[in-house]
């Protein structure tokens, strides 16, 4: 049997203990044409057999059966023996020290992560560092301000990680925390048991606010020892902060080093498109439905902190529950001025970001300097909107394009001609300059 065949290859590769740990305990429960399935004691044996053995196990079947089979793992209702009264299990070659993880948002999920351009990196970023994928190297600071996700890809990486890989020593903790824990082992003369944890017990290490650890100097020499102690022996890092590491103030040069010495990625502000998913995904989440208008009013009018967007929503359930009131347009602003304040003016920003979302381009293709004609339209009634609903001058709206005054005059006039030959064209201007005033 293929099975027998290859426990007898790996025991002749493996040593005796880990043999009879980790490969014994498996049961060959199911051979088909291009798999074998081999069932495991629990969820938890099964995690460590698939981060550590079976690679080796699938190279090992391969050799002994010249069909090639997959390897399937799977839970049995095997238990193993209790260990004898009065001692303790000992697992040969699991590694020393466990997981010290603060709490976890339960939703702070990768799947219930919003995706859009001004995140994708950090997100692709993050979702290597949980599976061991090295192509970023071992250390990833995330930057943005507050409400744009770091804590929730931060949490999301932790959350797989401890599904996927239970036995992997992941340590996640705010910068505030790492420095009490290391002001109180200092003063009960522990710093043996603090070093050990962080230098020895670790696997993955994350940090969020770094930047609080302006000023104190111990704390940042203490990390930085850390880190480069960890980039040492190939673990992983993920650290987050409100600015860049160039722009921290009061941190150590060789600390600010340390920390950039692998991917600095920032996440910005979502875009129109992006807030408006993150809006579905809010009402879906609180159980309110409403028109599509609504949505689209919320995203353009909340821009920043994608709490607020949240915030909004609960608000607005809120109100037309305890009010026993029907959602209507002049309710949501009303939450809306709550929320944000009282709209501002009318922004060349503004009206070229809603003009992008109804063409379906993005701001930085508009910004770019391509002349494809499903660029070109866009960004020139974008121009010519700006320029019938904004205060800015000719210039000003240049400058939002990356383009002179005189490419914003040229633009209002090709769009203004359109309009004039082209009933389809002056129809589609109008229906896009009346969206623009209810903004």
């Amino acid at each position: 049997m293929v099975w027998d065949k290859t426990k007898e290859i790996l025991q002749e590769e493996l040593s005796d203990s880990v043999f009879n740990l980790w490969i014994e305990p498996l049961a060959c429960v199911q051979v088909q044409d291009d798999r074998i399935r081999l069932a495991c004691p629990d969820r938890f044996f099964s995690a460590y057999i698939a981060q550590n053995y079976l690679h080796i196990i699938q190279e090992k079947i391969n050799e002994a059966d010249a069909r090639p089979r997959k390897v399937v793992l799977c839970e049995s209702k095997y238990q193993p023996l209790p260990a004898p009264r009065g001692e303790q299990l000992r697992l040969p070659h699991l590694p020393a020290g466990r997981s010290c993880v603060r709490s976890l948002h339960p939703r702070y999920t990768f799947d219930e992560f919003m995706v859009g351009e001004s995140n994708i990196l950090a997100q692709s970023a993050c979702r290597s560092m949980s599976v061991c994928d090295d192509s970023i190297g071992p250390c990833l600071y995330i930057n943005s301000s507050t409400g744009l996700g770091k804590s929730h890809l931060t949490q999301a990486v932790a959350h797989l990680i401890l599904t996927e890989s239970p036995m992997t020593r992941l340590h996640y903790v705010t910068a505030q925390q790492f420095s009490s824990e290391m002001v109180r082992d200092i003063k009960a003369n522990t710093m043996d048991g603090f070093k050990r944890k962080y230098h020895e017990d670790c696997d993955i290490l994350l940090v969020e606010d770094v930047h609080s650890l302006t000023g104190k100097k111990k704390t940042q020499e203490e990390l930085n020892e850390i880190l480069d102690s960890l980039i040492k022996s190939g673990k992983r890092i993920i650290l987050t902060a409100n600015r860049t590491p160039r722009d921290l103030e009061g941190i150590d040069g060789e600390f600010r080093s340390r920390m950039a010495s692998g991917l600095v990625t920032t996440i910005q502000a979502p875009d129109l498109a992006t807030r408006q998913r993150i809006v579905r995904n809010k009402l879906h989440y609180h159980q309110l439905q409403l028109p599509e208008d609504f949505v689209i009013y919320l995203a353009q009018h909340i821009k920043g902190d994608v709490r607020q967007l949240e915030s909004a929503i609960i608000a607005i359930r809120a109100k037309a529950k305890l009010m026993a009131r029907t959602v209507d347009m002049e309710l949501v602003r009303e939450v809306v001025r709550t929320v944000v304040g009282v709209p501002k003016v009318l922004t060349a920003g503004t009206v070229s970001e809603f003009v992008g979302s109804q063409f379906r381009v993005s701001v930085q293709d508009m910004q770019s300097r391509s002349r494809r004609k499903a660029l070109t339209f866009p960004r020139q009634v974008a121009m010519y909107l700006c320029r019938k609903h904004t205060q800015e001058s000719l210039a000003d709206i240049g400058r939002a394009f990356n383009r002179d005054h005189s490419t914003v005059l040229h633009s209002i006039k090709v769009v203004a001609g359109l309009a004039i030959r082209n009933t389809s064209i002056d129809e589609q201007v109008r229906l896009l300059s009346c969206k623009i005033e209810k903004l």
